[in-house]
């Protein structure tokens, strides 16, 4: 799973960055015109992958992987230089959603470009930004079509062109593209595009260390996006998350009480993630290796097991499956059979989130 982060310049995303990935970049390290993308890996933590983990200690565990994304700062005008935005679309290739850092500290060694904090301006100001770089490809492509259908007529090319259109007429009425439904076949064709506005978003708020305690109160001017489809809102504040991520377990357990953080920024992006995507994990466990997968919700088995191989699913025959907790109550896969709970499950199972899976096959 890949992730992107993105944000008006000085809104604190890369700090964000440090403190998710653990990064040694430097803040500010997109000065001087660079551009290039920071990439990091984020181990996923996950309570029942420990606990299974002790049952095999002698196991490798492998855990879920997000890859985050830190991308330079999208400055209001962007859309409007098709060389940078060519840049920006490369660096979101495939990236599964978006985490937007929008700027709601005060800092005054670290000016706002536009003079003042205001986070709803800085919204407004990356979604009518979204909306017009999606415009400009769009208008690209349909002019390029509309040429090549006036030489040569073809079915492909004409419902490209009408789909095209569409999502053309939804962004000047400022309708995202996550607002409207696609069938397979429109997805298909739009998948290349990587519209921003198409994309699932976490909306990061971005706060002073003082205001920690009161989110609810600082995300209230927000309320109604929080009904905007595909789209969570969450408020942190990055600087002290980024200080809790370089201390120790004990100590970071000890400073996020004392400051009243529930949950690191870490586990509340993941759950925003999972959640926003429809995300579930399910488990293989073995004396060489414990591990967590990630699927999508209503993935059935045979789906599942191609995440571990593509020859599992290709000569998938069953899945034998225990829950997590029917496992963690009887404690062995072989007191689950004798209490009779292990289930064997054909390729129309649905798998459950915790599930845990070991598929049968032949090829």
């Amino acid at each position: 799973m890949r992730v992107g982060i993105i944000g008006l310049p000085l809104s604190g995303k890369t700090t964000l960055f440090k403190a998710l990935t653990g990064s040694e970049v430097e803040v500010g390290s997109w000065s001087g015109g660079k551009r290039e993308a920071h990439i990091g890996i984020v181990k996923v933590p996950d309570e029942r992958l420990d606990f299974l983990h002790t049952h095999f200690p002698s196991a490798k565990k492998i855990p879920a992987a997000i890859e985050y994304i830190d991308l330079a700062g999208f400055e209001k005008g962007i859309s409007e230089s098709a060389k940078v935005l060519t840049e920006l679309l490369n660096d979101l290739k495939n990236v599964d959603a978006l985490v937007v850092v929008i700027r709601a500290f005060d800092n005054s060694a670290v000016a706002h470009p536009d003079g003042s904090v205001n986070p709803m301006r800085d919204f407004q100001t990356l979604e009518a930004e979204f909306i017009l770089s999606d415009m400009a490809i769009l208008e690209n492509r349909i002019l390029r079509l509309e040429r090549q259908l006036q030489r040569k007529k073809e079915e492909h090319n004409q419902k490209e062109l009408t789909l095209l259109k569409r999502c053309l007429a939804a962004l000047e009425e400022e309708k995202p593209l996550c607002s409207l439904v696609f069938s397979p076949e429109e997805e298909k064709i739009l998948r290349g595009y990587q519209f921003l506005t198409e994309k699932p978003q976490i909306i990061v708020l971005n706060i002073n260390e003082s205001d920690i305690g009161n989110e609810e109160q600082m995300l209230q001017p927000f309320s109604e996006i929080k009904n905007h489809p595909m789209t969570e809102i969450l408020a942190l504040s990055a600087e002290i998350e980024m200080e809790i991520a370089q201390l120790g377990p004990e100590d970071a357990k000890v400073f996020q009480e004392d400051l009243g953080i529930q949950e690191s920024a870490l586990e509340k992006l993941i759950r925003s993630t999972y959640r926003l995507l429809g995300l579930i994990s399910f488990f293989t466990i073995g004396d060489d290796e414990v591990r967590a997968w990630t699927i999508r919700r209503n993935t059935r088995a045979p789906g599942a097991a191609g995440t571990v191989h593509s020859d599992m699913e290709r000569g998938f025959i069953r899945a034998e499956v225990v829950a997590y907790n029917a496992y963690k109550e009887h404690g062995s896969l072989a007191k689950c059979k004798e209490a009779g709970v292990f289930r064997l499950e054909g390729k129309e199972y649905t798998v459950k989130d915790g599930d845990i899976i070991s598929f049968r096959f032949n090829i």
